[in-house]
């Protein structure tokens, strides 16, 4: 009779190791936590499984045929492997080695992703980390792909069916190079924030409005922009060499020698920092460290 593996029930093997441990049926009927008829049923349906006897009652409880012996170290190689592989993988940050995919626009980069590297280096030096850019169309089926773990966006671009969590919420100020005439508090009003040429990032490339136009709108003001750049990453450095000012992230403004940073003479709205994920990587060991390494930093 040839054993069909469709039919065969893991709790057999499990029963089968338990007898040729115990070679008792009331031994293995404990280890098992069942009753003494429940596991002579299970030895019957082995019998037929593997068309032999498999033990032969004795004085001193049963004894394994030549089939069963054989079968033993097999079936315990089946049930570590099945054990191990319903375990989780340990995870430990110290000797991984997997590449981390981020999208990150050019603003988190440099408030998100230089922090966290700065930590991920210390605690895992072995993660590699591959940043590409924000595609807010395709930031499902890139998921769906593997082609990203997880992305550093605002609530308002983030797919609904990704899982998500908010980092910190973010305000604007005004950054302006050291001695510039507007550097002093008391001479930094609205009509001479209005006067002033400014400088503004366009993801999209091009505009000369952004959320500070709409602010000012707000108020039946307007004002200057003559430069569109997009990306934060060379604005300091246009700041420092003219006299444009720029309304920018307050994060950004962190460690930039020869410039000043001032409260905009307006109130501006902000912005809420989240990442998102899929559900590919929501349960990976690995993938939930890197997520609450980021959290720890991100605040």
């Amino acid at each position: 009779m040839k054993t069909d593996i469709r039919t065969l029930d893991l709790n057999l093997l499990k029963a089968l190791d338990a007898l040729l441990d115990e070679r008792s049926v009331t031994r293995a009927a404990e280890r098992l936590s069942l009753t003494q008829p429940a596991v002579s049923g299970m030895l019957v349906r082995l019998r037929e499984c593997f068309d032999d006897p498999l033990f032969t009652r004795t004085q001193r409880g049963i004894i394994p045929t030549l089939r069963a012996l054989e079968l033993a170290q097999p079936i315990k190689t089946i049930l570590a492997e099945v054990s191990e592989l319903l375990q989780p993988k340990a995870f430990d940050p110290a000797t991984a080695e997997i590449t981390l995919k981020v999208a990150a626009t050019d603003y988190a980069l440099r408030a998100v992703i230089v922090p966290f590297m700065a930590a991920l280096r210390l605690q895992a030096p072995g993660i590699r980390v591959a940043v590409l850019p924000v595609n807010n169309e395709q930031l499902t089926a890139q998921f769906e792909r593997g082609d990203i773990d997880f992305a550093l966006i605002t609530p308002d671009t983030a797919p609904a069916d990704l899982h998500a969590r908010s980092l910190y919420d973010e305000d604007y100020v005004c950054l302006l190079r050291e001695g510039h005439p507007l550097a002093q508090t008391d001479a930094f009003t609205l009509d001479s924030f209005c006067a002033q040429d400014h400088a503004l990032v366009s993801y999209v490339g091009g505009s000369f409005s952004g959320v500070t136009d709409k602010s000012l709108a707000a108020l039946g003001r307007s004002r200057r922009v003559t430069l569109s750049v997009c990306s934060f990453l060379v604005l300091p450095e246009i700041l420092r060499v003219s006299d444009l000012i720029s309304v920018v992230p307050r994060r950004l403004t962190q460690d930039l020698p020869g410039l000043s940073v001032l409260p905009p003479p307006l109130a501006i709205q902000g912005f809420n920092k989240i990442v998102v994920w899929h559900e590919r990587t929501h349960r990976d060991a690995g993938h939930r460290w890197l997520r609450e390494l980021l959290f720890s930093i991100a605040v």
